[in-house]
């Protein structure tokens, strides 16, 4: 049997398989049904392995043994192992989140909390800062900063930007509005925004700017800023610095309030 191995590649990323289990299961697949010994050689696989390797692609949901002597193993059709799959996924991960929701209720995280908090006491308010590498972990960090605010948020954005952040960060908005906490956004509004400024409408007061800047300030204390442009970075390579004093984000916050009064509200 010849397969690339670029093609053995893909089907252990896509369903996460080892070497031996993809290679005998595209072995068995180009038979339709065979033995375990025929696969170990078909697929260049250890015989001793074979046995182990079949019984777990059985539990899988991949193959099915047949009865009788010898032992033959049948092919599932790769639809069917397809949908399989993603049922097993789907469980799993249901599985995980209800075992990290039943954590909150327990000592544990009361515990991680406070060995946080022990720990934050002895930290230097310069060491409060960090970068953020990556779109999704800048995210992250945004929705936890603002998740956390209690009087005001302050964001400042591209086009793209602002529509990728309230496709994202809209519940977190949410939530804080009904707290009463205070949400400003600023950001070169066009057609495409549209949408945005319209879900947004109720929970944020939007202003347009010509101005290019990307970042967050949070109660006046927290901020995080961008030093690229989105529209020049791929979204992996996009970068952040978080820094949590009061004096620089009071100070950027005191620019932006200035420039605030000229920009043009929303329509």
């Amino acid at each position: 049997m010849i397969v690339k191995e670029e093609f053995l590649s893909k089907l252990r990323r896509f369903f996460n398989l080892n070497l031996y289990e993809v290679k005998i299961w595209a072995a068995l697949l180009s038979r339709g049904v065979s033995t375990a010994g025929e696969l170990s050689d078909i697929a260049d696989v250890p015989r001793s392995r074979s046995y182990d390797v079949l019984e777990t692609l059985e539990k899988k949901g991949f193959v099915v043994m047949k009865l009788g002597k010898p032992i033959k193993y049948l092919a599932v059709p790769p639809n069917e192992v397809l949908e399989r799959v993603k049922k097993n996924v789907k469980e799993d991960a249901k599985s995980q989140i209800d075992r990290l929701e039943d954590l909150k209720s327990t000592d544990v995280i009361n515990e991680l909390n406070n060995l946080h908090s022990q720990g934050i006491e002895l930290v230097e308010p310069s060491d409060l800062s960090g970068s953020l590498k990556g779109r999704h972990n800048l995210y992250n960090h945004l929705e936890l900063m603002i998740r956390n605010a209690e009087s005001t948020v302050t964001l400042m954005t591209t086009t793209q930007g602002f529509i990728r952040k309230i496709e994202g960060l809209k519940p977190a908005f949410e939530k804080i509005k009904k707290r009463g906490v205070k949400i400003r956004i600023a950001a070169p509004l066009t057609k495409d925004c549209d949408a945005a400024v319209k879900e947004m409408g109720t929970v944020a007061e939007i202003r347009h700017t010509e101005s290019k800047a990307r970042f967050c300030v949070i109660d006046g204390k927290e901020l995080v800023f961008m030093v690229l442009n989105d529209s020049d970075v791929h979204p992996t390579y996009d970068v952040g610095i978080w820094v949590n004093t009061p004096f620089f984000a009071s100070a950027l916050e005191s620019l932006f309030e200035q420039a605030w009064k000229a920009m043009k509200p929303a329509r």
